[in-house]
């Protein structure tokens, strides 16, 4: 038995030049953010709780609770609205095509009864009201020309719904049946993002002409704005009330963030400027925030996450960080502190620890994209799509300087001598080099094409796999290769090598979706019939004692399998990564760690059976 024990979420998908949404329950501290396929519900007393819902078929834009807090609506680049429980496994309520492109935000009526929702309409209409249990039509919405970016529902009666887009307007309409009122044209960019306050008697939008302006709630006509002095640098892309209706929070791509005290008579002074630490790159512009009870959330275009205190503005925020892409390598460093590293083909590293999560992140973007990883203690050593090894040494959470060899190839694979870590095997498409630190030992032309390889821990033997699905063992001297034999069982091209901690055996897996482990002095076919997956494998992993075996696949699951039985008394997770699973490492003899297309990392606890 297999239990799923932390997962380390991924973040919000951004977009440069684009707000993006993140929004809460309004009776507990969790929130939702989207990411690829997937939305994210996680809660902020306790970052580690996550949950994760994976139905949509397209990248998911938008995720919303309803006002009772049972019911979840998200909308996806295709149109469609799911709505979902948020208990029992997530049933689905319903599923309606709402419009013929990405829609871009959502918003439920105070009584969850009704849902608008807005975005690009491809021609036909860009906003579109309707019933949450039929999916019929509430309303007719003209007025817009182009992409509808925001809209808002005000939660008090009489109700009226805001659109705001690309053609500069703000739209007000009356219902239901909702129609139109009247159009705002105070902006003279984008207007981002629109928001009643929680007492429904104002609403404002936010533009990338770097004014807020205040409207009232009733009727719709301009009330005041946001100052000028002191106020925004850049694009606003989000803005977020608080709860009794008196501020609102703020975000720009000028890497700030700013609470605004509202007036009575509807004009807004800051109150206070929220410096999210960063670089001061572009990944520092803000483009996301929520106002959840205490809580002052902003999200960077990097993906890191500020967690604020509404009632202590001074206090230092708290970091959540995580991948925002396919994490494609997950390795453990055994040293003091069990840390597990993810890399994900983007060029970030993050550094996890067991029961804290999110600890340290290592920007190795200049080498992006990624194709290969390994971790030694005290040193990453990567290769990419550029013919280049990259080392770099660990030095606490911060990464030294990487130095890189050019191997004249593109790398297929790259494994480390763990006793001997200056040794490292890189396979590329035509052969191996061998390389000895920054130095090229040997650069060797084989007579087939290398898929796959594994370098013992004292750096004497070699192993390589072809995409043919033989198995050629070479011993190494010095700078020269010998084979010794080749192994045929594979039907179809190795994708990974393993050696068992203890150096006795090793494992193997093909594209064919079938592992075979081997004893080492035999050569012989040690466990067979693992033949349980129904994709290619993508990742293997040993445990410290080796007596488990686990492989990650494709078709998203993970299996794990007891060397000395049989193969059908495997243990399955299945569903572990939505997308496939590309790492799995073993952490001690009963934890496993696994990532994949998801951007999450998952910690299991194995149970024997």
């Amino acid at each position: 038995m297999a239990r799923l024990a932390e997962t380390y979420a991924c973040v919000p998908s951004t977009e440069r030049g684009r707000g993006i949404l993140i929004s809460g329950d309004p009776k507990s501290n969790t929130i939702l953010y989207c990411n690829g396929r997937s939305v994210i519900i996680r809660n902020l007393d306790n970052p580690q709780q996550v949950s994760v819902y994976g139905e949509h078929a397209y990248p998911v834009t938008v995720a919303r609770y309803s006002s009772n807090g049972e019911w979840i609506a998200s909308a996806d680049v295709s149109g469609t609205v799911r709505i979902w429980g948020t208990h029992n496994d997530f049933v689905l309520k319903n599923e309606f095509k709402v419009l013929s492109g990405r829609i871009d935000d959502l918003q439920w009526s105070a009584d969850s009864l009704r849902i608008v929702a807005c975005g690009d309409g491809k021609g036909k209409s860009f906003v579109r009201a309707f019933m949450w249990d039929s999916g019929s039509t509430v309303g007719d919405f003209d007025g817009h020309s182009r992409r509808v970016l925001s809209c808002a529902f005000k939660s008090t009666r009489p109700f009226r719904i805001a659109t705001c887009g690309e053609d500069f307007l703000v739209n007000f309409y009356e219902g239901p049946p909702f129609k139109f009122k009247l159009s705002q044209r105070v902006h003279s960019n984008f207007v981002n993002c629109v928001r009643f306050s929680p007492d429904g008697s104002k609403f404002i939008t936010v533009s990338s002409d770097k004014r807020g302006i205040i409207y009232d709630g009733k009727t719709g006509e301009k009330i005041g704005e946001l100052s000028l002095e002191d106020g925004h640098q850049g694009s606003i892309y989000a803005v977020s009330w608080s709860p009794d209706s008196k501020q609102v929070l703020t975000v720009s791509a000028d890497k700030s963030a700013k609470v605004w005290e509202i007036t009575e008579d509807g004009n807004g002074k800051v109150k206070k400027t929220l410096s999210c630490p960063g670089s001061g790159g572009v990944d520092d512009m803000q483009v996301g925030c929520l106002w959840q009870n205490d809580h002052l959330v902003t999200v960077s275009l990097g993906g890191l996450i500020n967690i604020f205190s509404a009632t202590d503005l001074d206090k230092a925020p708290l970091f959540l960080s995580g991948h925002l892409k396919n994490v494609s390598a997950v390795s453990v460093l055994n040293g003091g502190e069990k840390l597990v590293l993810s890399c994900s083909y983007d060029g970030v590293i993050i550094k996890w620890k067991q029961g804290i999560g999110y600890c340290g992140k290592i920007n190795m973007k200049n080498h992006a994209p990624i194709k290969c990883f390994s971790a030694v203690e005290g040193e990453i050593i990567l290769a990419g799509f550029d013919n280049k090894v990259w080392r770099a040494s660990l030095d606490g959470v911060e990464c030294r300087t990487a130095e890189h060899v050019d191997v004249g190839r593109q790398p297929q694979d790259l494994s480390v001598a763990l006793n001997t870590p200056q040794v490292v095997l890189v396979a590329t498409d035509s052969g191996v080099v061998l390389l000895s630190g920054l130095k090229v030992l040997s650069s060797i032309n084989l007579a087939f094409s290398v898929t796959a390889s594994a370098i013992s821990p004292d750096g004497k033997e070699a192993i390589l796999g072809s995409q043919d699905g033989k198995l050629h063992i070479y011993s190494i001297s010095g700078d020269t290769l010998t084979e010794e034999a080749v192994l045929e069982k594979h039907r179809g091209a190795i994708t990974v090598i393993r050696y068992s901690p203890d150096v006795s055996m090793f494992a193997s897996g093909d594209a064919n979706r079938e592992a075979v482990v081997w004893d080492r002095a035999s050569r012989e076919v040690k466990l067979n019939n693992m033949l349980y997956h129904s994709a290619r494998i993508n990742c293997l992993a040993w445990s410290p004692d080796s007596n488990l075996v686990a492989t990650g696949s494709l078709d998203t699951t993970v299996l794990i399998y007891e060397v000395g039985k049989p193969a059908s008394a495997r243990m399955t997770i299945k569903g572990a990564h939505l997308g496939g699973v590309y790492g799995v490492a073993f952490t001690d003899e009963v934890s496993v760690v696994s990532s994949g297309e998801d951007g999450c990392v998952r910690l299991w606890t194995l149970t024997p059976q």
